[in-house]
């Protein structure tokens, strides 16, 4: 990610021009490379402050899951007994701690030290958040409470907001999804410029390590273009997942999916009476009868019972039944190997109603799984965050060693700061039809696609096309 410029260095620089691209096709990569340079330096220069935000933001994230540990170790955990108490006293130890509260859901203790979550619908907190009740599953006794949104407790709740909009909502995420938009395209873009300088270059040097002995703009950009290879699988993984739930190409995505047949399902726990329920597992209901206020229920011990008959009974969750429905049983643990499977139970009798695997799931429903958790951090546990926060230490070296490289490469004739000199008019035309042609259709599918990045990209056109003119009027001068 290189924030490189054409114009050449001045004479007294101690850097000598780039090596020549002796071997490359005359016709095709030549021709492109001025084009890549190009973009990659307005995208290094003007995106590059909001990858540096979103890489300081996510490794904050990212470091959140351990954090929230040591910070919240009180209500996480309790000394290791030998009985439980029946889940449904421990609930009921919750409700009688926090009476203004509806639960709404039961996370079970998943380890033996571990607390049970009660989630509550509460005037205690924000209308968007949860109020989550931490009970010693052994005494049933109240150990706190907390404002949570999903798993996250406030730390981590805070942080991913941050990380996602800068908390300023909706309109915040237009900078998390122009970081994700252009990620992709400036990593890859610095790839193929650094193996090709790399193949061009005179002297055979490794692609994967600095070269220590050069000095000046030419050690910033060795080690640039060393930590960059190393990274760009990582950054291409989170740019891509990044816009699967950004708002416009996060919509495109999802009809995209969609249509594809991998949207994931849901387990159906509509009763008989109740409204109809959505996804593509309803058609496996095998009906329940409707509840009536106050009617039968079972009770969340045998629910749970039910479920763990079925195989369901990895680190649980519990959605007490909603009018229409009845409970729904779901593991939730997302490291791998994923236990994501699920019931529906009848609060009258207790009968599973419904039941989904995460094997039966669609491959390209199980890859956005993934992808999502990989981002998150979560899929392979610590190792996950660690490299997480290590990529995103990375990106903001990348950045910080691009803006080097182009203090360093500015004009200082009059000690002005500038772009420098615009690519020659007439490069479009240099590049041979069979590839300018796919290429400017490729540009425009994903500009449509991914509307950020195309709209950003036309602008830095306009820039362009207006930085050329202004040039050829000061030399014409």
């Amino acid at each position: 990610m290189a924030i490189d410029d054409p114009v050449q260095p001045r004479a007294d620089a101690p850097d000598a021009p780039d090596a020549p691209d002796d071997g490359e096709n005359p016709t095709t990569w030549r021709a492109l490379r001025p084009l890549v340079r190009r973009v990659h330096f307005y995208a290094g220069v003007l995106i590059a402050p909001v990858l540096f935000l979103a890489a300081l933001t996510g490794t904050l994230y990212a470091l959140s899951y351990p954090a929230e540990k040591l910070m919240y170790s009180h209500e996480l955990t309790v000394p290791a007994g030998d009985t439980a108490q029946p889940l449904s006293r421990q609930v009921a130890a919750a409700q009688a701690a926090h009476p203004d509260g509806e639960v709404t859901a039961v996370w079970p203790a998943p380890e033996d030290d571990a607390t049970t979550r009660v989630l509550m619908d509460s005037p205690e907190v924000a209308e968007d958040r949860t109020l989550t009740v931490f009970v010693d599953p052994y005494t049933a006794q109240v150990r706190g409470a907390l404002e949570t949104s999903g798993d996250a407790l406030p730390l981590r709740a805070w942080l991913s907001s941050f990380h996602a909009n800068l908390q300023l909502g909706e309109t915040g995420r237009i900078y998390s999804e122009l970081a994700a938009s252009w990620m992709w395209v400036v990593a890859l873009g610095g790839l193929a410029l650094w193996v090709g300088r790399r193949r061009a270059a005179r002297k055979a040097l490794p692609l994967t390590r600095p070269n220590r002995k050069a000095t000046g703009r030419r050690r910033t950009l060795s080690w640039h273009g060393s930590v960059g290879l190393w990274a760009v699988t990582g950054l291409v993984v989170l740019s891509a997942t990044g816009l699967t739930w950004s708002t416009y190409a996060g919509a495109n995505i999802d009809e995209l999916q969609t249509k594809l047949g991998g949207s994931t399902p849901s387990v159906s726990a509509t009763l008989d009476g109740g409204a109809a329920a959505g996804g593509e597992h309803a058609g496996h209901h095998m009906g329940g009868t409707a509840p009536k206020p106050g009617g039968p229920d079972v009770g969340i011990d045998k629910v749970v019972e039910a479920a763990r008959a079925q195989g369901v009974d990895s680190t649980l969750q519990i959605t007490l039944p909603a009018e229409g429905n009845g409970y729904v049983v779901k593991e939730r643990d997302k490291q791998f190997p994923t236990h994501l499977d699920s019931v529906a139970v009848d609060p009258a009798d207790g009968r599973v109603m419904d039941t989904l695997r995460f094997a039966d799931h669609p491959l390209l429903a199980k890859l956005t799984r993934w992808g999502i958790d990989v981002h998150m951090g979560m899929l392979f546990g610590l190792a996950n965050q660690l490299a997480l926060a290590a990529l995103g230490v990375s990106l903001m070296f990348l950045v910080f060693w691009g803006y080097r490289m182009w203090w360093l490469r500015r004009p200082t004739q009059d000690r002005a700061l500038g772009f420098g000199r615009p690519v020659a008019r007439g490069t479009w035309r240099k590049v041979p039809l069979p590839v300018l042609l796919p290429l400017v259709a490729v540009t425009a599918v994903v500009g449509w696609f991914v509307p950020l990045l195309g709209i950003s990209l036309v602008a830095f056109l306009v820039l362009d096309v207006v930085l050329g003119r202004v040039a050829a009027a000061r030399a014409g001068a």
